[in-house]
């Protein structure tokens, strides 16, 4: 009987999203494949120090020992490595107790197209042309950017942040402002259109499949008033009053909500993403995740009118994934 992929919610990682390969990286970029492959073999015993990815992912596996019968979490790896030298990303995963054991390895060429056969609602990976090539195809993936923010966080629970426009919704209303160059046009063009719902942007399903959690941790909640939720959602965003009423309509719309919501009207996100400690945010505008990226694990999202301009050059992505 085939295995459900389908039941599950699905991240696809890659190697160097998850793990720090920056190393072995260089090893690749200053002396070829052969060399790297045999560097990834010497190092065989020796796990990978943590990725930016890690504390996202490490908890989110935990949701598997909440909930053992229904075991609602996959996360399979999708690497541009071949077989053999992805033997020591799996046994980095057994060394840190983390339950992957699926995935591709497809030696050289861009991973993203199997982000639909393994039903992936995202793709992580610090390849940023593999993530352009998935965001082209409308396939929902971020750039994992580099950061010095370490997991000293001892608890287990998870939060994770999300921007907006451009992330969870499309980014109908960023161009309306970017075309207007206006903040007065921009909120009386939200306050038109205050009953009609965004459309999806490309995590909308991410978080629909996150919420679905988010409630059951609720009906625990209830259950046990000593019980601790494994899971905070958050979302901050720079839209402020007025134009916080169509996110409101689109939220109730899609039946998702948010343990925490930030309007912050053009107040730097890093300033309450220092108190948040989200262990992943998701934005799709460098100009919030250049300052973020210093203290907390961030995925680009290059979709929509905002990314036609290039990453930064000083913007670091890695070769071997």
């Amino acid at each position: 009987m085939p295995y459900p992929i389908e039941s599950k919610l699905v991240i696809a990682v890659s190697s160097s999203a998850l793990f720090d390969m920056l190393e072995a990286n260089d090893v690749f970029v200053a002396k070829g494949e052969d060399a790297y492959r045999a560097y990834q073999l010497e190092h065989l015993e020796k796990p990978f120090e943590r990725g930016v990815a890690y504390p996202f992912i490490k908890r989110l596996l935990r949701l598997n020992t909440i909930y053992p019968k229904e075991q609602p979490i996959e996360i399979v790896v999708l690497s541009k490595n071949d077989p053999e030298t992805g033997r020591r990303f799996f046994r980095s995963c057994q060394h840190y107790e983390m339950d992957i054991t699926r995935g591709a390895f497809v030696t050289g060429k861009s991973p993203h197209p199997y982000i639909t056969s393994f039903n992936a609602s995202l793709f992580l990976s610090s390849n940023k042309q593999d993530v352009d090539l998935a965001v082209q195809k409308n396939l929902p993936a971020g750039l994992v950017r580099p950061t010095v923010a370490n997991d000293e966080d001892e608890s287990t629970e998870l939060r994770i942040a999300f921007d907006f426009d451009g992330v969870i919704a499309d980014d109908q209303s960023e161009k309306v402002f970017q075309e207007s160059k206006s903040l007065d046009l921009y909120h009386e063009s939200e306050m038109k259109r205050l009953l009609e719902p965004h459309n999806p942007g490309p995590l909308k399903d991410l978080i629909t499949k996150i919420s679905f959690f988010q409630k059951l941790e609720l009906k625990k909640q209830k259950q046990d008033k000593n019980y601790a939720p494994a899971l905070r959602i958050a979302i901050v965003t720079a839209r402020n009053a007025p134009s916080n009423e169509r996110f409101v309509t689109t939220l109730k719309q899609w039946n998702i909500t948010a343990d925490e919501t930030f309007f912050l009207g053009g107040i730097e996100k890093k300033r309450v993403l220092d108190v948040l400690k989200p262990h992943i945010f998701f934005d799709d505008q460098m100009n919030h995740l250049q300052p973020a990226c210093s203290t907390v694990p961030s995925v680009h999202i290059p979709f929509g009118t905002m990314n036609l301009k290039p990453i930064p050059a000083d913007a670091k992505t890695i070769a071997t994934s």
